[in-house]
């Protein structure tokens, strides 16, 4: 008798409890048959689970920490939540990590990308909250990547949400099509071919705190996985979107860090906030914008490490609308900073920071405005050289209020560009350029100069060594012909290669004499100031060629000083470094 009293009172107190947590709008999965132990297929219990809080009217499934295996495909009704441990953005630096939360392992759609994904918010107010997702089978090793469908997606929905979710490694993280005002909060991962696409959300997305960084993996940019990832990769996609609101995300290590796209239904407009990209081969690709812009602030955009082709910031031929920046900042390995061949774009750019370009050395500009319309006021470029180049289909380019090193520089076609309040170059006044000499590797020729070497002395004489190509940006009087003289050093380590040669436009102006410590030659009128000559040069490493050398740069040869004197000017040479000095 004693034990039947008990087993009664037990199995009231198990009915009470389920009635309990079904009536509190709860469902514990773990009461429930499912198995943390990552072998027991979960599938089955969690997805019963689902459709009874489905059929409800709505409720939480919740999942203790442990390693729960889902061999199938996920579907979760409206007003439904399948929640995990974590109340913050979770991650794990390995895949096998001992588990700390809860862990889904997903299977299911291996190499079969264009299947259903992995969970599918299917019904409004629907959720997925607190889980990290991995995938067991997919691994460094393994190149191309598998592919698999989107770990969670959603489509015909509105007000879903996917919050507190670490995607480790998914093939593709969140694809949200017609998913209106949806919300994703606090999510972590490093996803592998694409980690949040959106389109056709016609009600204001929200999209905050993401972070897309190679979690679980050894990262070394030229590691086969960690590139691929690097070359091919998309962090962020946004196609039509309406008033899209994104704020403190940030990825490293894609081909493309932000990309707004049109896939039929129209293009983005928006408000990023507070966004980054680091070693991004593209950090920001706009190959579509609506009138309304791109409203980027506060943002920070670097180039894919160890590359010379990666630029900040594109907006190819064939796009159209308006990119606002606003205080943004762009560094690192990049060849130029921003790059507009768009006829029908408009660019705008606000005291927004470059810091470093032409990485690869040569001679590219800052800002590449080939067509199009920009205006860039107020900004701060830290490194001389050519900050803007405007191209022939540039329809409107106005530079007011900006400092750069050296003096703000601004070279192509000048036919539609107003310049106001720039910082000016040494050589303000109309007497100063037509006769000057500029000594390399004194305190003030850096704004005559495009990749050279820093400076050096040897025997109280200051110089610097050229690359395999540094440029001459030599400002002159329009319309008149001028004289130059190039004092320069051939080093023996390149003494029997092809001679030096200047270029301007691509075509030879003179060659270097071996024998010759001074090239001398004239350079034709011009109608654009300054002037670029290209100064090409076979290279040498020191310490390839001087015993003890622990020099790894790869070298041209030593320049000296250039003497440049209009005709008809008076022999009175303005001292570039004495006059500013004094």
């Amino acid at each position: 008798m004693t034990k039947i009293f008990y087993f009664v009172v037990g199995l009231t107190f198990f009915v009470c409890h389920i009635v309990v947590a079904s009536e509190s709008g709860r469902w514990c999965a773990e009461s429930a048959g499912a198995q943390g132990d990552g072998l027991f297929d979960n599938t089955p219990v969690l997805q019963k689970l689902l459709d009874e809080a489905g059929q409800a009217g709505g409720g939480i499934v919740c999942l203790p920490a442990g390693r729960f295996c889902v061999r199938g495909n996920l579907v979760i009704p409206a007003g439904v939540t399948l929640e995990g441990t974590f109340r913050v953005p979770p991650n794990m630096n390995t895949i096998n990590e001992p588990v700390t939360g809860t862990i889904l392992q997903a299977y299911a759609g291996r190499g079969r990308p264009d299947e259903a994904g992995f969970i599918r918010l299917a019904g409004d107010n629907s959720c997925v909250r607190g889980l990290i997702i991995v995938y067991p089978e997919q691994d460094q090793q393994t190149l191309p990547p598998v592919a698999y469908p989107p770990t969670i997606e959603s489509s015909q929905t509105s007000n879903v949400g996917v919050i507190d979710c670490c995607l480790l490694n998914s093939y593709e993280g969140i694809r949200f099509i017609f998913a209106a005002r949806h919300l994703v909060r606090n999510v972590t991962g490093y996803p592998i071919k694409r980690g949040l696409f959106v389109d056709q959300c016609y009600d204001i997305g929200h999209i905050e705190n993401i972070h897309f960084w190679p979690f679980g993996l050894v990262y070394k940019p030229e590691d086969p996985y960690c590139k691929w990832i690097n070359v091919n990769g998309v962090a962020f996609e946004f196609a039509r979107t309406d008033w899209h609101y994104v704020s403190n995300t940030f990825c490293f290590g894609y081909g493309v860090g932000y990309k707004f796209s049109d896939k039929g239904s129209g293009a983005t407009n928006g408000n990023f906030l507070g966004i980054g990209a680091d070693s991004c081969r593209r950090a920001v690709l706009v190959e579509g914008a609506q009138a309304p812009g791109l409203l980027i602030t506060n943002g920070e955009f670097v180039g894919r490490w160890t590359s010379t082709d990666s630029i900040c910031l594109e907006v190819p031929r064939e796009s159209s609308g308006v990119v606002s920046l606003n205080n943004c900042a762009f560094w690192g390995p990049v060849t130029t900073m921003i790059r507009v061949d768009a006829p029908k774009a408009q660019v705008t750019v606000n005291a927004c920071n470059f810091v470093n370009w032409d990485n690869a050395g040569q001679g590219q500009p800052a800002l590449a405005i080939n067509a199009g319309k920009i205006i860039v006021q107020g900004c701060t470029f830290q490194q001389s050289g050519i900050h803007a180049l405007v191209g022939k289909e540039t329809r409107s380019a106005i530079f007011s209020g900006n400092q750069a090193e050296g003096g703000f520089n601004v070279l192509g076609n000048l036919k539609h560009v107003l310049c106001s309040a720039n910082e000016p170059s040494p050589f303000a006044s109309p007497e100063a350029i037509e006769h000057y000499r500029i000594r390399l590797g004194t305190s003030i020729d850096a704004a005559c100069l495009v990749n050279w070497y820093g400076r050096e002395e040897e025997n109280a004489l200051p110089y610097r060594w050229s690359s395999g190509s540094s440029g001459l940006l030599l400002p002159v009087a329009l319309h008149k012909p001028y004289t130059v003289e190039l004092a320069c050093d051939i080093p023996t380590a390149i003494a029997e290669a092809e001679a030096p040669c200047l270029y301007l436009n691509d075509a030879p102006l003179a060659v270097v004499d071996r024998n010759a410590t001074t090239v001398v030659f004239s350079l034709p009128a011009q109608e654009t100031s300054p002037v670029l000559l290209t100064l090409r040069t076979a290279t040498w490493q020191p310490r390839e060629t001087i015993p003890g050398s622990d020099d790894v740069r790869t070298l041209g040869v030593r320049g000296r000083v250039v003497t440049v004197k209009a005709e008809g000017s008076s022999d009175s040479c303005f001292e570039y470094e004495t006059e500013n000095e004094n």
